[in-house]
């Protein structure tokens, strides 16, 4: 088993090493279109900001609706610390997810102590507020926001720190914490009996989660130049939380697949932008229908899966790892 496991680690690593060179030989030879460089790109911070919501949506079972506060917040101390104060990338991405997991942690303390949609209207709260400060505060732009950043976010930030995300989550679901967190979901009130410090275990995802959006909110400040308090609104966090559902709460590939697969269907109906909103909800609506789990449940896409498929078989098709 141990000898199985290690062939496929280095099965993945090998797909991932190929992925990653592939497109950066391609984008050193000045060969990929900017068009397909930016969703490429987009995809990566997507996946960071869905994977993270669902460890706080999915495997804690908590409903969170402010998540692109926390991005906003990576994105101006990040951005902060890179244009006004000439610091060096890798700290203003530490420094913009520390903060956020910071806000996070003393936003989450108070409030996860509420339920159901108590509190989602608290984090929804939450995002607006963060808004409103960044339109009130001169030093960061105001309502315009903050322009000329550091054009530093690249291929290789974003393809290894969604990597890095997704690994960390993976292993801290299946640590002794993500496991009381999962235990939250299914019965808080058991988990509580059986001496699991629910309020403990709920913070500490909904501060892993808040520092990983800080992070994908630095790599996207860092690409597209300029932020603006509005493009962390509402509705950005709607996204996420749209792409957590699709894929499936308490899944990870299937958040990565759902992130992935919305970016790209955004992408292509920016073409008829008169009836994008509309072609994209009726998406939606019928993969919901017919598929109300999401794409992937509370399962994950294994190797298993892939050699299964392969034989033809139809039982046991995914995994619970």
């Amino acid at each position: 088993m141990q000898k199985l496991l290690n062939k496929r680690t280095i099965f993945i690593i090998i797909v991932l090493g190929l992925l990653y060179g592939s497109i950066q030989t391609v984008i050193l030879q000045g060969k990929l279109n900017p068009y397909y460089e930016i969703n490429l790109l987009l995809i990566g911070i997507n996946i960071i900001m869905a994977v993270s919501l669902n460890l706080i949506n999915g495997f804690t079972g908590q409903f969170s609706i402010g998540h692109a506060g926390f991005m906003a917040i990576g994105a101006y101390a990040s951005s902060v610390l890179t244009l006004k104060l000439h610091q060096p990338f890798p700290l203003a991405i530490l420094a913009g997810s520390i903060a956020a997991a910071i806000i996070g942690f003393l936003i989450g303390l108070p409030t996860l102590r509420l339920k159901g949609d108590y509190l989602a209207i608290a984090t929804l709260g939450f995002g607006e507020i963060i808004k409103v400060l960044f339109v009130n505060i001169e030093y960061v732009g105001g309502a315009s926001g903050l322009n000329g950043i550091p054009h530093v976010t690249t291929w290789s930030w974003v393809f290894f720190l969604t990597v890095f995300t997704v690994v960390f989550i993976k292993n801290f679901i299946n640590s002794t914490h993500g496991r009381a967190c999962i235990s939250i979901r299914e019965d808080e009130i058991a988990a509580e009996t059986m001496g699991i410090n629910t309020t403990k275990y709920k913070v500490m995802a909904f501060t892993i989660g808040a520092f990983f959006a800080g992070t994908a909110g630095a790599l996207y400040a860092h690409y597209f130049y300029i932020i603006q308090p509005n493009t962390f609104n509402f509705l950005k966090s709607i996204d996420y939380l749209v792409m957590v559902v699709l894929g499936g709460m308490g899944s990870i590939t299937g958040s990565v697949l759902a992130a992935t697969a919305l970016t790209i269907i955004s992408a292509l109906l920016q073409r008829f932008a008169e009836i994008r909103m509309v072609i994209y909800a009726l998406l939606l609506i019928v993969i919901m229908l017919f598929r109300p789990q999401g794409l992937m449940g509370n399962k994950e896409l294994s190797l298993n899966i892939l050699e299964r498929l392969g034989r033809g078989e139809k039982h046991g098709s995914v995994s619970s790892k």
